[in-house]
Order: C-alpha cells, then sequence, then structure tokens
C-alpha cells in the first residue's frame, strides 16, 4: 500500500545520528505538512558537539519536536507514542559499532534489544481499541548479519545464522522480533540493512573519518588485514533515498500472511579498502587538508570484522525502482569538502577546540 507522507506524523528515533538527522532534513524540506518527531540519548560514543551540530539544523522547523531520552527507556517511549500518535516509525537509534560491541556489550543490549523490543510493543498497542494505530515501521538492520557468509552478493534470501559479533547478533534479533510482531499483531514492518554509510558529518568512529583525523595530526594510519578488505560504501544521500522510498510503501504480505519485508540498502559495488584509503587521500590532499600522505601500518584481521561486504539490491530496484549511485569518488569528495568547512580555517586545525578524536 501506497502512503501519502503529507499530513502524517513521522517518528524518528536516533534523530541526532548521521542516517536520523539526514533523514529528519530531508523531509522537514520535502513537506510543511510533516509533522516530525525526533529522539535521541544524546549518548558521547562519540563527540556530542557533532549530533548537536546536525540538530542546530532541524531546530528552526516549527514542525520538529526533539525529545531527548532514551528508547530503552519504556514509559518514556509510550508517553511520545500517547502525545503524539505517530502514523510512521523509523526506528534507526541503536548503538552502533562491531569492534565497541566486543568492550561494551551492555549498551547493545540497553537500545539494540530493550529499546527496539520498546518501540514494537508501544507500535503493538498503537491498535488498542480499534485505532488506526502505526501505519508503517521501517527500523535499521546492518549488513553485519550477514557474518562470514562466503556467497556474494549477500541476498536477503541469504541464511544469516552464524553473526561474528555481538551488534550483528542483535540486529538479526531485531529483524526476528519484528517478524514475530508483525506477524502477531499485524504491524507493517521494514527492515533494512545497510552497508557501510559515510559521507559528510558522519561517524567520527568509522575508518574514514579516524583515518582523516589521523591524517590531519601526521599520525601513522593502521589498515586491517593488510589492506585486503572489501566494503560496499554507500554514501549517506542515497540510504536516505533509499529509505524514504521504503516508508512509502507498506510491505506486501509474506506466504504466511506476514506484512513483513527486509532489504539492503547498498551500493553494488565494494571496493579495497586500500583503493578507498588512496582515493580518500587524493581528496584530502586536493582540499589541502593534508600536505603528504601517510604512513600505513598494515596489520592482520581484527576479531569481529569480515572479508567483504557485497549488497545484492535486486529487491530495492524491482519494488521501488532505486539503487544507490553515488561513487567513491564524488562521494569521498564531498566528505572532505565538509571536514575542511567543519573542523579547518586558514587552512589550519583549529586543535583543541574542535576536540577531533582519532580511533
Amino acid at each position: 500500500m501506497r502512503l501519502d507522507l503529507n499530513n502524517k506524523t513521522i517518528l524518528i528515533t536516533g534523530v541526532a545520528g548521521f542516517i536520523g538527522s539526514n533523514l529528519a532534513i530531508r523531509l522537514i524540506h520535502s513537506s510543511d505538512n510533516i509533522k516530525l518527531i525526533g529522539i535521541d540519548n544524546m549518548n558521547d560514543y562519540y563527540d556530542i558537539k557533532l549530533k548537536e551540530s546536525r540538530l542546530k539544523e532541524l531546530g528552526d522547523f516549527k514542525n520538529f519536536t526533539f525529545i531527548k531520552g532514551s528508547i530503552s527507556d519504556k514509559l518514556l517511549i509510550k508517553k511520545i507514542f500517547a502525545d503524539f500518535i505517530p502514523d510512521i516509525v523509523v526506528n534507526l537509534a541503536a548503538q552502533a559499532g562491531v569492534r565497541y560491541s566486543i568492550t561494551n556489550p551492555d549498551v547493545y543490549i540497553d537500545s539494540n534489544l530493550i529499546g527496539f523490543f520498546n518501540i514494537l510493543e508501544a507500535c503493538r498497542h498503537s491498535y488498542d481499541d480499534g485505532k488506526k494505530g502505526v501505519e508503517h515501521l521501517v527500523y535499521a538492520s546492518s549488513s553485519s548479519v550477514y557474518g562470514s557468509n562466503k556467497k556474494i552478493p549477500y541476498s536477503t534470501n541469504d541464511r544469516v545464522d552464524n553473526p561474528v559479533s555481538l551488534y550483528a547478533a542483535t540486529k538479526k534479533s531485531n529483524e526476528l522480533t519484528a517478524h514475530a510482531y508483525s506477524k502477531l499483531y499485524g504491524i507493517p514492518s521494514t527492515g533494512l540493512r545497510f552497508f557501510t554509510v559515510y559521507g559528510p558529518a558522519g561517524r567520527p568512529d568509522m575508518a574514514y573519518f579516524g583515518f582523516t583525523n589521523k591524517m590531519v595530526k601526521g599520525e601513522k594510519i593502521q589498515i586491517f588485514n593488510y589492506g585486503n578488505l572489501y566494503r560496499d560504501f554507500t554514501y549517506i544521500d542515497d540510504i536516505v533515498s533509499g529509505i524514504i522510498k521504503v516508508i512509502q510503501k507498506t510491505p506486501e504480505f509474506t506466504d504466511d500472511g506476514v506484512p513483513y519485508h527486509v532489504y539492503n540498502i547498498g551500493n553494488n559495488k565494494p571496493v579495497s579498502l586500500m583503493y578507498f584509503v588512496e582515493t580518500l587521500e587524493n581528496c584530502l590532499l586536493e582540499e589541502g587538508i593534508i600536505s603528504v600522505r601517510p604512513e600505513k601500518e598494515l596489520l592482520p584481521m581484527q576479531p569481529g570484522d569480515v572479508y567483504q561486504t557485497y549488497a545484492d539490491v535486486d529487491e530495492l530496484i524491482k519494488d521501488f525502482g532505486f539503487k544507490p549511485e553515488t561513487s567513491i569518488e564524488e562521494g569521498l569528495r564531498r566528505f572532505a569538502k565538509w571536514y575542511r568547512g567543519y573542523y579547518m580555517q586558514d587552512s589550519q586545525i583549529q586543535g583543541e577546540n574542535n576536540e577531533i578524536k582519532s580511533t
């Protein structure tokens, strides 16, 4: 079923995050008749100033309401649903990062499992007493659910029963729980497996951001598996375009009568980590952000990492006539321009005032 977003109330969790903020800005600009509710716990997993700068872009819009809080707070989620009665829910709030999940497992349980359960419960009870309720739940999954699958490209029809990190396990759990709630309570739900999202104002814990910070400081960069890794890097604007297309179409019923579907959103063009780093270097050199290429330290594979990610997007093309198209060269060029504008002045880094964090 097609959904007209005009006059809809849309709840976005994780709205100060990389994907959430970009989605909110695009939706706000798309129509004056959309009412947007955003929630974010503003944790310090990375520099809060970056999250605050994203929110600042949304602050002047009268049809945007921000709530600081966690989706793991069940009473708060119930109150938000009662007060605002969202028509569409986009759950992007989650503790991200494969490596961080190895040393900080508790936060993944709180946000990715308990928090998502609270969202599902709120969606379930939105139909109480014969109310129309939530028309579509769209939630973030991840390419990490494919684990160490050898078959490529990764298809949503593949078995994904062997996660190699807690983060991946929580995302697979989200898909399973959403399916159960769709089956039991008729919640139309769509999961999106994102593939290595990057771009301006992205997450500082991502490799390209960490590489840039170290290059600026003249530090050596570490490249794992000796550079023999491949990733399906997907530019943020393509991710947002895909989400908006998905939001507007509820999933068809499966053979067993469940309004549920999962899609990959990836660039469908994996590139080697070494080529990615070299392209990033070129973009930073062109912008005058660095003047020399960095020293590289080649290291073995890290725990929880995978050799390759590669998205099969045939279903996305078939159902929505869409696939990501932004090239690595163009995407990193835009990132470099943003980085220069955000962190640098007169070709010099602004030192500690900007609190650039290396990873």
